[in-house]
């Protein structure tokens, strides 16, 4: 039987490659940091979440080692038969106390967070109303539940309002939005949001994946930069860019939320605890987040200085002022071609195209970080600027 499925396979992953869509692995042999090895190449990266630049910072390696040894290594079990210690009981308390929510509860992943929200919650009787542009984890999600599904424009509040009415019937309404869209850097009007769900009787879910740690005056992600911390039923994020760089997701809610998230939710049931090195270290990033003014200033610095410069030298970026800053290119083979030469000029990005993004519309997302100097950027542009003569564009 599979010689026949091992045909149509390989035709398809020719298909992928034919079209410029094939995305390679590139093996890093250094940690994750402002700068890595690429095929023994020290090169600037510009391609991780590491917004902050947490991923290799003394004192989170630090607490991750003292855990090691005071936690151990994994759980080998889940959560409510012998996989909960008092390291992920901490940083529930504190990611509760930062984001300004009654109750959090921690998964394996965001997207394992996104996956347990929606079937939980939201049955046949219920609507949820999504983004268009949210990320695939929401999608997948909502597909799970029962739910009625409405969709609106990214960020477009007339139609937003439109699918509120047309949902006025359900028993409960849920509007969820991205925080930050990571494909393109834009912030999620908040506090609009709420204003319409509040009219149309909604609650309000954001995955604030991209923000949190860096985005808003503490580092508390979209809703604190909008002023709706207390308008927000429900936060899902990740510990897995800002802070610090590993893995493992959260959900943030009211506090009867999160209580049947914790009997309900199969993502959470039936997947083992999250590592207790990264709970610990993940307290350490919180610890320092607390004076992490200067690294979120540094990390604007340089998202002002790519933007400004990549535009006086007449590339098309995404307008916006986040520190995801997206080169559009259109075409997904000439982004891949634009990589491959920056790669070669010592900086490492990737070129995002289809099924990641819409079809032409093919880009390269460059992340910013605190971790880069301004030298870094300027060196970052000099790249692009020499791999699109090279490329004759």
């Amino acid at each position: 039987m599979y010689a026949s499925v091992r045909d149509d396979l390989r035709a398809t992953l020719d298909e992928i490659s034919a079209a410029g869509l094939h995305k390679p692995e590139r093996v890093i042999s250094t940690p994750q940091s402002a700068s890595v090895s690429v095929a023994s190449e020290e090169v600037l990266n510009f391609c991780a979440n590491n917004y902050l630049g947490l991923a290799d910072h003394p004192e989170v390696i630090a607490a991750g080692k003292e855990a090691l040894d005071r936690w151990g290594y994994g759980m080998a079990s889940v959560r409510f038969i012998c996989g909960t210690q008092e390291v992920h009981k901490e940083l529930e308390q504190r990611l509760s106390a930062f984001l300004g929510q009654e109750d959090t509860i921690l998964y394996s992943s965001c997207f394992d967070a996104n996956g347990g929200v929606f079937e939980t919650l939201l049955g046949p009787e219920d609507a949820v109303i999504s983004d268009a542009l949210n990320h695939a984890s929401i999608i997948d999600g909502i597909r799970l539940s029962k739910a009625a599904r409405f969709r609106y424009a990214n960020r477009d509040m007339a139609e937003l309002e439109a699918k509120l009415k047309e949902a006025s019937g359900a028993r409960r309404r849920l509007v969820v939005t991205d925080g930050v869209f990571s494909m393109d850097g834009y912030v999620a009007p908040l506090r609009e949001i709420c204003d319409l769900a509040e009219r149309y009787d909604a609650m309000v879910m954001v995955d604030d994946s991209h923000a949190v740690g860096f985005v808003g005056p503490g580092g508390r992600g979209t809703p604190e930069l909008h002023g709706v911390m207390d308008r927000v039923d429900i936060i899902t994020g990740t510990l897995g860019k800002a802070l610090g760089g590993a893995s493992g997701g959260y959900v943030a809610a009211r506090a009867e939320i999160v209580a049947l998230l914790r009997q309900r939710s199969r993502p959470y049931l039936f997947s083992n605890s999250l590592a207790p090195v990264i709970a610990a270290a993940s307290l350490k990033v919180l610890d320092l987040l607390e004076s992490a003014g200067d690294l979120r200033e540094r990390l604007a610095a340089n998202t002002a200085l790519f933007r400004t410069k990549m535009t006086e030298a007449g590339f098309e970026i995404l307008p916006g002022d986040h520190a995801i800053a997206p080169v559009m290119i259109g075409d997904a083979a000439e982004a891949g071609r634009m990589a491959e030469l920056l790669l070669e000029r010592g900086v490492y990005v990737i070129g995002f195209s289809y099924p990641v993004v819409p079809m032409g519309q093919a880009r390269i997302r460059v992340q910013l970080s605190a971790a880069h100097s301004a030298e870094d950027v300027e060196r970052a542009v000099a790249a692009f600027v020499d791999a699109r003569a090279t490329m004759g564009r």
